[in-house]
């Protein structure tokens, strides 16, 4: 049985453009992944699981910041494949272990040991620029596929905002999130009531 074998179906959404969402559910279009290196799960199409409020929260957020015109949401049903989930400590530990090769082979080739950031004007500390975490996920996964191990999806579960109440580990605005990184996961688009 091969270690890192995973299936699970699950709903999940999309905020963003309502052009881009016309674009998929009208036109049949793909969505297309971030690679952007500051990343959470690294690369890939961004969903929030059984999240529709978060998503639609995220647009807001990014039409607030100039990047959205019109907010919208798009649900999808996804089959997430091989997963690499850091909710299972399998996907943690294979983490751990890869760390000190992660950090050798940037020393080897002297480049920087990237560090997760806090955005500009933000006070929350969450450090929602990932830098560290997106570079070691990519690299990690890439390192494994070397061994003929691949993955579909990246799926972690994120600890975010202010407390909900006094003295409180639950944050307002925690959430589970997959990367998906075969556009093959994605078994189907629709609008979200």
């Amino acid at each position: 049985m091969n270690e890192y074998l995973y299936q699970r179906q699950v709903i999940a959404y999309h905020g963003c453009e309502k052009a881009t969402a016309d674009k998929v559910l009208g036109k049949g279009e793909s969505l297309a992944p971030s690679e952007k290196d500051y990343d959470w799960l690294g690369r890939g199409i961004y969903f929030w699981e059984h999240g529709p409020q978060r998503a639609l929260e995220w647009a807001h957020e990014r039409k607030k910041q100039g990047k959205i015109k019109q907010v919208a949401v798009i649900g999808a049903v996804l089959n997430l494949g091989n997963c690499f989930d850091l909710l299972d400590i399998r996907y943690t530990e294979t983490l751990q272990r890869a760390w000190p090769l992660f950090v050798k082979a940037k020393r080897s080739k002297s480049e920087k040991v990237p560090s997760n950031r806090d955005l500009k004007h933000d006070t929350s500390e969450d450090k929602l620029l990932r830098y560290r975490d997106c570079s070691v996920i990519n690299w990690t996964i890439s390192e494994l596929k070397k061994s003929n191990v691949a993955f579909d999806a990246v799926r972690g579960v994120f600890q975010e905002a202010a407390p909900a109440f006094d003295d409180s580990s639950i944050r307002l605005k925690s959430h589970i999130q997959i990367a998906v990184r075969n556009p093959a996961c994605i078994i189907g688009y629709f609008r979200p009531s």
